[in-house]
């Protein structure tokens, strides 16, 4: 199967100014992922959709391509990773060049490892379209509340006396990656989606700089368990 690994990496991060290149535990974080993509040797191509110079060069210092740069349409706030993903997909099919296979790879992704995306790729097979990295709610949302005219409230009464045991787990995307499989016109789809589920312990949302400082800690953890 010929796959591409995309990771996508715009300059403009507001909340965590330079975040896809800041250091993260001596290196770039973007540089977690690319080594990933590369150590799993399951991609033809690993390449960074970006609109930054500075991203660029980083990005091809640790072994990813950047073939082209990002149009303005998909280097702003609005833009959405579909969007990127779609044309890049687009710009290779233009130079002749198909893919049955892609992934999604995050640029802030530093838990990510050639063996867990070797472990994600096995199952995408089938009639799965998408294998996508998830992580169990530690806290059940069926318990959660909401404030409503001052008073907090119930969000689901119905679950008031279910105990959490009890209730349907409940997972959200990690935000690492995605497998997609493309049809022969390079399309993707995203239902059929199969989970590849992480422990809390190697997922954490980076939005912020708490987020950041708390990814390192639980970085730093998971390299003394290995």
């Amino acid at each position: 199967m010929s796959a591409i690994a995309i990771i996508p990496a715009r300059g403009g991060s507001k909340r965590i100014p330079r975040k896809n290149i800041r250091s993260f535990c001596g290196k770039p974080i973007i540089a977690y992922s690319i080594i990933a993509a590369l150590e799993s040797n399951l991609f033809e191509e690993v390449i960074v959709s970006t609109d930054d110079t500075e991203i660029a060069d980083i990005s091809q210092s640790f072994g990813a391509q950047v073939p082209f740069f990002r149009s303005d349409d998909t280097s702003d706030d609005c833009s959405t990773v579909d969007d990127v993903l779609r044309e890049v997909l687009d710009a290779y099919r233009a130079r002749g060049r198909f893919f049955q296979e892609m992934c999604c790879l995050y640029a802030t992704a530093p838990f990510v490892s050639g063996e867990k995306l070797r472990q994600a790729h096995k199952i995408l097979s089938g009639d799965i379209e998408q294998v996508l990295a998830v992580a169990e709610y530690s806290f059940p949302p069926q318990r959660s509340n909401v404030i409503r005219d001052g008073y907090l409230v119930y969000a689901y009464p119905e679950f008031y006396t279910t105990r959490s045991q009890d209730l349907e787990p409940v997972y959200h995307d990690a935000g690492q990656f995605a497998f997609y499989r493309l049809s022969d016109e390079m399309e993707f789809r995203d239902d059929r989606i199969a989970p590849y589920i992480l422990p809390e312990l190697e997922v954490q949302d980076i939005d912020n700089p708490s987020d950041w400082k708390l990814a390192e800690l639980k970085f730093q953890l998971m390299q003394q368990k290995e």
